[in-house]
């Protein structure tokens, strides 16, 4: 048997799986946040748009979510992963541009519905049906967190795009409009590349050796014998197991702080400075490369320590501090600086977190949990941007919507210290889980 490579293997995986992976992530999260930086010329054009009504409709994209997220992570795990995952960007893309043509209340919550309804299950089929099978669970943290850094290179990249475009027309139409539909296209053409170059399995393609393979597929069988070995879960079980439902609690208090945040961010900063929305997405670049530092160091101290609690739980107290203390900001430069802190805790630990539920689930358990913690996370989307446009619009401030988000922040961030002795007891370095697997 030929000594396997694994430079090489490694060097494969994150070119022809991850990388992929990466560029749907920040496809879908560039259409998916659009929308607030839409709004910071739509709502004069629309003139029906209150902060309610966004607010309203920023969030009821989770709604569509919330109803096929696990529908359609259990359609992946019988179909297709890949296949899946590249229906998903063209249906979204196609609703995307429908966006652009708006003109109703009824429309706008509409089209919002169906852009969640047609990316639902996304995250789920990549964390628990895709990488499980590319990747050992020394390696998971590791390869999430450099995928999800999509999130925050979404934002590096969408703020400066979107403040570019909303102050252009190229084909007579309004720079809202041409902002949906511009960057709804590379989300129906990168579906078809998905479709036909990124496989499911180790076994489907022709760019490993046969050792490769045979180490990968052996990997992945042993480590789901040794979860089913302790418990074998069914899906109604895995829904009712205490854990999961931590997890789900965990997350939903964490995103109405992730999603609040992200959909009224420009808007906040743009009252309190003044600025263009140019210079705005220009300087909205700065908090997020500062999370994606912080998520980059996360990801490889996680898979190289074991540990996973503290990891997750240390940055989400960071960013209640930083969403507590955002309306004592003075200047614009402070409330800079206080974006930073938030956007470290909201964002930094996003791919340790994912490797969780696949700690102690497998198969359509798996998928169907990670699909239901999700969905619990996007109830917090839809309660996030609602609540901070209600709070506008009673109180004239979003300075109280500030403080409820840090407080679901710092209750996430506790509640996560509450699974440290029974899950996390044992720290594994990525070197020994290797060498077992090779030994085996």
């Amino acid at each position: 048997m030929n000594t396997i490579n694994f430079t090489h293997l490694k060097h494969q995986r994150d070119l022809r799986i991850i990388l992929p992976v990466f560029l749907v992530s920040i496809i879908a999260c560039v259409d998916r946040v659009n929308i607030a930086y839409a709004a910071l010329t739509m709502t004069q054009d629309l003139n029906w748009i209150t902060p309610e009504i966004f607010g309203t409709g920023a969030g009821i994209f989770f709604m569509g979510y919330l109803i096929f997220e696990i529908p359609g992570s259990l359609i992946a795990v019988k179909f297709s992963a890949a296949k899946w995952i590249a229906r998903i960007m063209f249906s979204w893309g196609l609703v995307c541009i429908l966006m652009a043509f708006m003109h109703t209340q009824f429309e706008f919550y509409l089209y919002r519905f169906l852009l969640g309804a047609a990316e639902a299950s996304l995250y789920p089929v990549i964390y628990s049906v895709l990488f499980p099978r590319w990747f050992t669970a020394g390696e998971r943290a590791r390869a999430t967190s450099l995928m999800l850094t999509s999130l925050l290179l979404s934002t590096i990249i969408g703020a400066p795009l979107a403040g570019f475009l909303l102050n252009t027309s190229f084909f007579g139409m309004h720079g809202w409009q041409e902002l949906f539909i511009l960057e709804a296209i590379p989300a129906i053409l990168f579906a078809f590349f998905f479709l036909f170059c990124v496989k499911d399995r180790p076994e489907k393609v022709a760019w490993l050796s046969t050792e490769e393979k045979n180490y990968l597929i052996q990997a992945y069988e042993k480590e789901q014998s040794r979860l089913q070995s302790k418990k074998k879960y069914t899906v109604v079980q895995a829904f009712s197991d205490p854990k999961v439902l931590k997890l789900c609690f965990i997350y939903f208090m964490w995103v109405i702080g992730f999603w609040g945040f992200n959909f009224w961010m420009p808007t906040v900063l743009k009252g309190l400075s003044g600025w263009s929305t140019q210079l705005l997405g220009g300087a909205i670049a700065i908090p997020m490369i500062a999370a994606l530092i912080v998520q980059l160091i996360i990801g490889h101290t996680s898979s190289t320590t074991g540990d996973k609690v503290w990891h997750v739980s240390g940055t989400l107290f960071i960013g209640a501090i930083g969403l507590g203390l955002s309306p004592f900001a003075a200047n614009i430069y402070e409330a800079l600086f206080l974006v930073c802190l938030s956007a470290i805790g909201i964002y930094a630990a996003m791919g340790v977190w994912w490797t969780i539920p696949t700690t102690f689930l497998t198969g359509p358990a798996a998928a169907a949990s990670v699909a239901l913690i999700n969905s619990c996370g996007n109830l917090g989307g839809w309660v996030g941007p609602y609540m901070m446009g209600w709070i506008k619009t009673s109180t004239g401030s979003f300075n109280f919507g500030y403080f409820l988000m840090s407080g679901f922040m710092f209750i996430a961030s506790i509640t996560v210290l509450s699974i440290k002795y029974s899950w996390n007891r044992k720290k594994e370095t990525t070197a020994a889980k290797n060498k077992s697997l090779t030994e085996s």
